[in-house]
């Protein structure tokens, strides 16, 4: 949804509602369609390791499991509870937040976060803690179509120029 941001004819629009859902700007998603990508086998592609059991994470690396998720304000949204990972392309593509206060499950896109070991946290830049409780959720939770995986990029994405008023402000 969207309006426009002065009285008169040309002038640009803006979201209305939650920018950071509006399918506009940097929360833009592709129309796909809403069906997983699956490997060569059939399987869907990108699924939690609890699915995905023959993966696992190396020792040198550290495991986010159990780690606090920090917003962008400093606040805790969550706690990472597992990993999603791509049988296709072996990778790390998501990690899985439960919401503090037992509000469900989100998907944490890769790319989005920071891993640090000491104290062991996830900290994320995009949007704050509170905005963890829009992320566009799963029909499934053991697999993600390449719609919800779109929408969900894209609200992380807003969140760079949406989550917080002054971010969206020129810069003198």
């Amino acid at each position: 949804m969207s309006a426009p941001s002065r009285p008169y004819p040309g002038t640009p629009v803006q979201p209305t509602g939650n920018p950071l859902l509006s399918g506009m700007g940097p929360a833009a998603w592709a129309q796909r369609a809403n069906v997983p990508n699956l490997t060569i086998d059939g399987k869907p592609q990108v699924v939690p390791m609890r699915v995905a059991t023959d993966f696992l994470v190396d020792e040198h690396d550290p495991d986010p499991r159990g780690y606090a998720v920090i917003g962008a304000d400093g606040a805790i949204a969550g706690t990472i509870v597992d990993i999603w990972v791509d049988r296709s392309e072996p990778q790390v593509r998501h990690l899985e937040v439960e919401l503090a206060g037992s509000r469900g499950r989100v998907l944490l896109p890769f790319g989005f976060f920071r891993v640090k070991r000491n104290p062991g946290r996830v900290v994320v830049g995009a949007i704050t803690a509170a905005q963890f409780a829009d992320v566009p959720k799963l029909a499934n939770p053991e697999q993600i179509t390449r719609l919800e995986e779109d929408k969900i990029r894209a609200y992380f994405c807003g969140g760079y120029l949406y989550a917080e008023p002054g971010r969206a402000e020129p810069f003198v």
